[in-house]
């Protein structure tokens, strides 16, 4: 029964049923993060670099 109700739960919050409209959260659908963590990789990657050449 537990893998039952398991998969009909995964079967009914697929995407297709998510509600459309207005939300106090983007669902990350604003892409401001993301110069954020490429220019925290860059500089992770460079003191990387410059670490192991020391």
């Amino acid at each position: 029964m537990k893998y039952f109700l398991t998969s009909a739960a995964a079967l009914i919050s697929t995407p297709l049923f998510a509600h459309e409209g207005l939300h106090m959260h983007p669902h990350a659908s604003d892409p401001s993060w993301l110069p954020l963590i490429a220019g925290t990789v860059v500089v992770a990657g460079l003191t990387r670099l410059l670490w192991a050449r020391r």
